[in-house]
């Protein structure tokens, strides 16, 4: 029953690990999840103002190629928000498997957590069985002998 009872407890030793790296990869996916993030809403923000600054001068008499070139900036710098938010998109999947990786890893810690306090129960159960059964003989031989030199006549 031990070597079941330490092969359990290092068993939650390696879950524990487990679970730690599961967590430490989490925050991971977070903090990169986060500067994706971040990065998208800079290039929405700075969209947002180039466009706000050159709403007015669009109307204006621009040269053409001005115009052409604005627009193509602008252009590009959609293209460049479209790709950042294919890469947010990556970063929350790859957080969200995260995320369900340490619950995984925490569900299993947990259950092998109450396996070992099953067993340990068990274990105490079967060792107050044994220590009962042992005082039973006891009584039971000690009344044997006293009966017995009950009956003998003293001599």
């Amino acid at each position: 029953m031990n070597q079941t009872l330490n092969a359990l407890r290092l068993a939650i030793e390696m879950a524990e690990r487990e679970r730690d790296a599961a967590r430490q990869s989490l925050r991971g996916a977070q903090t990169a999840q986060q500067a994706a993030q971040a990065q998208l809403d800079q290039l929405q923000s700075y969209a947002q103002e180039t466009e706000t600054r050159w709403g007015p001068r669009a109307d204006a008499r621009l040269q053409p190629q001005v115009l052409q070139h604005h627009y193509q900036f602008m252009g590009r710098l959609q293209h460049a928000a479209e790709l950042q938010i294919q890469v947010v998109q990556g970063h929350a999947a790859r957080l969200q498997q995260a995320q369900d990786k340490l619950l995984k890893a925490e569900q299993r810690l947990l259950s092998l957590r109450k396996l070992l306090s099953h067993k340990e129960h068990e274990q105490m159960q079967s060792q107050a069985r044994r220590e009962q059964k042992l005082t039973d003989e006891r009584a039971m031989l000690q009344h044997r002998l006293r009966t017995q030199a009950a009956r003998t006549p003293s001599t």
